[in-house]
C-alpha cells in the first residue's frame, strides 16, 4: 500500500450519476407530442417523426433551450430518438398513441420507488445501471480520488451500482469494513451520507485523506471511525447526527485468510479457522442489522478460496450466516475479476498448475443482496 496520495488526482464532476443530456424546451416538446397524438395517420406520424429527428440534429432547432431553468428539461438524445423511433415503428394508431402518452409521462411526471431515485417513467435513460446477475467489468474505475493502492479493495463500480439501485439522495449508508473508503467516496459522490468502520488507524487515516480530496457537492456526512465492527456502538455514532437508522449496509470483509491485513486478532483475516471466521462475521452482522431499516438492503461482497486442495465455498457459507438472521435473499451476482496481485504476470504458471492439479483458477466473486424483513 502506498502512503502518499498523488496531488494531481482528477476531480469528480457534480453531475456524476445523473443522466447527461441536452436541454429541450419542455413546452415545445409537449406541443409536438400533442400534435402527434392528434394525428390519425401512421404515415403522417412517421413523416413528422423523421422531421423531428432531423431537427434534433441541428443546434438551431426550435426544440432546443439555452437556459437551464424550469422551462427546460434535460434529456439524453439517445432516449428521445429511441422514443420517437418506437412511435414511428407502431403498426396501429392505438399503439402509437400509447407510446406518445408514455413519452409525455416521461416529460411531465416522475415515478420513483421507495428505495431509489430511478425515474421509472424514463427507465431507458439508465443504461449505466446493471440489471443482470453476471457482471463482466473490464477495468476498475480509477477516476477522481479512487485508487487501487490498497491491496484487497473492491472496484468502485460495486458500491456505485448498489447505491444507485438501493438508495436515494440523502440516505445513510453503513460500511463496516471501510478499508480505503471506496464506498464512502462513492456515497459522497452520489449525495448519500455514509459512516465507515475501519479496524486499522493508519488505513482509516489514509481513507480520510482521500475523502477530503473528493468534492462534497451535496454537503453530506462522510465519516470513518476506527474500531471493531462487531462491537463498536453504531447507534451512538448515528445519534451524533440525530439518526437512528441507515438505509443500506454494504460489507466487503476479508476473504478469510487469502490476504492478511493486520496482526490484530480481531481482524477476520486472522481467524483461526473457517468456523471462527463465520462466527466473527456473524457478530458483525448482529451488530449492524438492527440499525438497518426494515425492507432495506444489506449487501455482502465476498469470494471463495481453496484450502488443502479443495474448493471452500466461503461466499455461500457467509450467505447462510446472513440468512440465519432472518434476511431474505434478493439476488446473487457473480462478478468477474482478472489479474489479482498474487497472480499478475503468472498466468502461464497458474494455467499449468490448474492442469496438473485438476482445479479451476478463480475468476469471480459474489455480490449477495439481502433484504431485511
Amino acid at each position: 500500500m502506498q502512503d502518499d496520495i498523488p496531488d494531481d488526482l482528477a476531480r469528480f464532476g457534480d453531475d456524476y450519476g445523473e443522466a447527461a443530456g441536452e436541454l429541450l424546451k419542455t413546452a415545445a416538446l409537449l406541443d409536438v407530442l400533442r400534435e402527434l397524438r392528434a394525428t390519425d395517420s401512421l404515415q403522417s406520424i412517421r413523416a413528422r417523426v423523421a422531421e423531428l429527428k432531423q431537427q434534433l440534429r441541428s443546434p438551431d432547432s426550435p426544440l432546443r433551450s439555452h437556459c437551464a431553468d424550469d422551462s427546460a428539461i434535460r434529456l439524453p438524445q439517445a432516449y428521445v430518438i429511441d422514443e420517437l423511433d418506437q412511435i414511428a415503428a407502431s403498426q396501429t394508431i392505438e399503439r402509437a398513441a400509447y407510446y406518445i402518452e408514455r413519452f409525455v409521462r416521461g416529460v411531465t411526471e416522475v415515478k420513483t420507488s421507495a428505495i431509489n431515485d430511478i425515474n421509472l417513467n424514463r427507465w431507458k435513460e439508465y443504461e449505466d445501471i446493471y440489471t443482470d446477475s453476471l457482471w463482466l467489468v473490464e477495468r476498475r474505475d480509477s477516476s477522481g480520488v479512487h485508487t487501487a493502492g490498497y491491496w484487497g479493495n473492491f472496484i468502485p463500480q460495486i458500491p456505485y451500482q448498489m447505491l444507485r439501485r438501493y438508495t436515494k439522495k440523502g440516505d445513510w449508508i453503513l460500511d463496516p469494513f471501510a478499508g480505503s473508503g471506496t464506498t464512502l467516496i462513492e456515497a459522497q459522490r452520489l449525495g448519500r451520507h455514509s459512516i465507515g468502520i475501519e479496524l486499522q488507524e493508519d488505513v482509516a487515516k489514509r481513507a480520510r485523506k482521500l475523502l477530503a480530496l473528493a468534492p462534497n457537492a451535496h454537503d453530506v456526512v462522510s465519516q470513518i471511525n476506527v474500531g471493531d465492527s462487531a462491537t463498536i456502538d453504531l447507534r451512538a455514532l448515528l445519534q451524533q447526527h440525530d439518526r437512528r437508522s441507515v438505509q443500506l449496509v454494504l460489507l466487503h470483509p476479508p476473504y478469510f485468510d487469502i490476504i492478511t491485513f493486520s496482526d490484530d486478532p480481531r481482524d477476520l483475516s486472522n481467524a483461526a479457522s473457517v468456523d471462527t471466521f463465520l462466527k466473527l462475521i456473524g457478530r458483525v452482522i448482529d451488530n449492524v442489522l438492527p440499525l438497518l431499516d426494515a425492507e432495506r438492503y444489506l449487501v455482502v461482497v465476498i469470494g471463495d478460496k481453496y484450502a488443502k486442495g479443495e474448493w471452500l465455498p466461503l461466499g455461500f457459507l457467509t450467505m447462510n450466516e446472513v440468512l440465519k438472521r432472518g434476511c431474505s435473499l434478493k439476488s446473487i451476482i457473480v462478478k468477474n475479476f482478472e489479474d489479482t496481485t498474487g497472480k499478475r504476470n503468472q498466468k502461464e504458471l497458474w494455467r499449468y498448475r490448474a492442469l496438473v492439479g485438476g482445479f479451476y483458477i478463480f475468476k469471480h466473486e459474489y455480490i449477495f443482496v439481502f433484504r431485511k424483513r
